[in-house]
């Protein structure tokens, strides 16, 4: 998984925001106070509700009202989607936006490739729109220093892609001991980061085993929650999921040898719970020859990933049948599947048996409120920030749905309108 930890990659904030000079994707601007109305065949506002008929009025950044019947402003920006389905921007809540493969073809993970600044930012610039585009207007970027400027830019407005968090570089059982740890969790806050990742245990390619001391996450989760920071904690065995359980971290990403009794305990201790069922795994099978060769990218590795697809599967359907549980909706992105993001909701709804509202659900309000962004973000409704997308079809009866994006809102500013 997006889990080899590559050597920094830095790119500038003026690299990048070149880099969207030259990307050339055309943006609506809208000012503070403009008022857009945008109507649509149906409304399914995150929560599980589906509005009918309805038109949504934005003001500046906010939506103002949603309803069936609605007064339209004088002047005001109007869309016609009454033919589509809108809904909250989708929530990534495990994505690398980061990383990227090189002009060769080949996977950038850090080292001297031949790659230039300026190539890598296009790349990444690159990824970025592509995941703004694909419907994911929020994203929880995890490991990457690159992040930073990232980050920068797109709140700048000077690159199109989704809201950023991020953890910059990641902790491990490496990073020391838990004095030096907790030391970490601080200079990462000062840093700028959002969230703090570690790696607790081994990855898929080479068994999941945990590696990070019940200590080592005591403290650096005990850390992160004293300042402020949530803590996102990778983990595929169970003994490594109950470990950052107990240690009062916030959210587990993987968890591929779940057991029904670690899953329990994540719902008991109120642990966020973030599995994938499929695309990052087809990500890397499909594009094998990208990978091959590169750290743990060898064929066990790859063996190993094959392996992985049923038993995540399997896993997925325990997780959601787990009573009290929070299933959440990351893909962890990583070169190859940026812009492809949906699959992943789609998998868990043909593959992993999930109702395709709750898969929504997950994506939008849940993730909201895994992020602590639940009163800005994840619904449809007065308040909140206009981050919107529209599609063909009707997701919460075909999921598939979800594939036909047509039109991006984020932040009340237009970003596509296929219509």
């Amino acid at each position: 998984m997006g889990d080899s930890n590559p050597q920094p990659f830095m790119v500038s904030r003026r690299v990048l925001a070149v880099a969207w000079l030259c990307l050339g994707t055309s943006v609506t601007a809208g000012g503070q106070e403009s008022v857009t109305v945008i109507r649509a065949a149906r409304v399914l506002d995150g929560t599980g509700r589906t509005i009918p008929n309805a038109t949504v009025i934005v003001r500046g950044t906010r939506i103002v009202s949603v309803g069936p019947n609605a007064t339209v402003p004088a002047g005001a920006r109007i869309y016609d989607l009454s033919t589509l389905t809108l809904l909250p921007g989708l929530i990534d809540a495990h994505d690398h936006l980061a990383w990227h493969f090189n002009p060769q073809g080949r996977y950038h993970g850090g080292s001297d490739d031949g790659e230039t600044e300026f190539e890598g930012a296009l790349a990444i610039a690159g990824n970025a729109n592509a995941t703004l585009r694909g419907g994911i207007t929020m994203s929880q970027s995890l490991g990457s220093p690159e992040d930073k400027p990232l980050r920068a830019a797109i709140a700048a407005d000077q690159i199109p892609g989704p809201r950023l968090l991020t953890s910059l570089n990641p902790l491990s059982e490496r990073s020391g001991g838990p004095d030096t740890l907790r030391q970490l969790v601080r200079q990462r806050k000062e840093q700028g980061a959002d969230v703090i990742k570690l790696f607790a245990s081994k990855s898929i390619r080479e068994g999941g085993a945990q590696t990070m001391t019940d200590e080592q996450l005591a403290a650096a989760c005990g850390e992160a929650k004293a300042v402020g920071l949530r803590s996102v904690v990778h983990a595929h065995s169970a003994e490594s999921m109950r470990a950052a359980a107990m240690a009062g971290c916030s959210q587990i990403e993987h968890g591929v040898f779940a057991t029904p009794k670690v899953l329990k305990l994540l719902a008991e201790r109120k642990v966020y719970f973030d599995p994938q069922v499929c695309l990052v795994f087809r990500n890397y099978l499909d594009n094998r020859a990208k990978y091959q060769g590169i750290g743990n990218y060898n064929d066990s590795g790859f063996a190993s990933m094959e392996r992985a697809l049923p038993l995540a599967a399997r896993m997925f359907r325990q997780a959601i049948a787990t009573p009290g549980l929070h299933v959440v909706y990351g893909t962890d992105a990583v070169a190859g599947a940026h812009g492809r993001n949906i699959e992943e909701l789609v998998c868990r709804v043909h593959d992993g048996g999930q109702k395709p509202m709750d898969a929504i659900i997950s994506a939008t309000s849940l993730n909201a409120q895994a992020l602590g962004m639940a009163d800005s973000l994840g619904a449809v409704a007065p308040g909140k920030l206009a981050d919107l997308i529209a599609v063909q079809g009707d997701p919460s009866r075909d999921i598939e749905a979800l594939r036909r994006v047509v039109f991006v809102m984020k932040n009340g500013r237009v970003y596509r309108n296929d219509h």
